[in-house]
């Protein structure tokens, strides 16, 4: 099993299998004679709700530089391998923009990880994280991403490392691209055929004809069953 499958494996197997992607839609409203805003009712934005997010997309918190570092490690969290894409193709960067944006104690630890990163790759190959070559980088992130086994003088490092595979991951596996991938498709509409023969035999049962041509046949799925007062199927 390699990383990703690994990494799909844990997700699976957890809560992130409840989150989903929120839809947007055109329409639009406004408040208090402010203009008009898109509203994305689907997740269940109140009026406020919607202009607060206007405000934080018009916003800015990190500047070029960090957001190319940001780009960096969230490719080397999750590379492209085909046929899935890369963190930065699913918009992974632009998620973790947005939530320093909406939720301000990110910022500091994130703003000050990037500054250790670079003050850390400036003592090993006297140059800025994003200038190194992919060797170079692989190696900074092999010393900093497993805790428990990290160097001592390199914990902050470690901890700035672990925030931002778990924003990376967060951000990746909640996209359209990330859900796909995990080939999560929510509730579905499929053939059902009854319970098998050989489990009904197994505990002593077996469907009655009148049940399999009422409720088995597939020609008549769509109709809605029909009962009479002391609980027998009609039709």
């Amino acid at each position: 099993m390699n990383r990703r499958d690994s990494i799909k494996s844990i997700l699976l197997g957890s809560v992130a299998t409840g989150l989903v992607i929120n839809g947007c839609t055109t329409k639009t409203s406004s408040v208090d004679g402010l203009p008009e805003v898109k509203e994305t009712p689907l997740y269940g934005r109140t009026e406020k709700e919607i202009l607060r997010d206007q405000e934080l997309f018009e916003s800015d918190f990190f500047n070029e530089h960090e957001l190319a570092t940001i780009a960096v490690l969230c490719d080397i969290i999750l590379p492209k391998s085909d046929p899935y894409v890369s963190a930065t193709e699913a918009g992974v960067k632009e998620f973790i923009d947005f939530i320093v944006r909406d939720m301000e104690d990110q910022q500091i630890p994130l703003r000050g990880g990037i500054m250790w990163l670079d003050s850390f790759s400036n003592k090993l190959y006297n140059k800025e994280f994003i200038a190194c070559t992919n060797e170079e980088q692989y190696d900074i992130c092999d010393r900093i991403a497993y805790p428990e086994k990290t160097k001592p003088e390199l914990i902050q490092g470690e901890v700035f490392f672990t925030r931002i595979r778990n924003l990376t991951l967060t951000g990746f596996y909640t996209s359209k691209e990330g859900i796909k991938e995990l080939g999560y498709k929510g509730n579905t509409p499929n053939i059902w055929d009854g319970v098998p023969e050989e489990v009904l035999k197994k505990h002593g049962f077996e469907y009655e004809e009148a049940w399999l041509a009422k409720c088995v046949d597939q020609s008549n799925r769509g109709d809605i069953a029909k009962w009479d007062d002391e609980g027998n199927l009609i039709s």
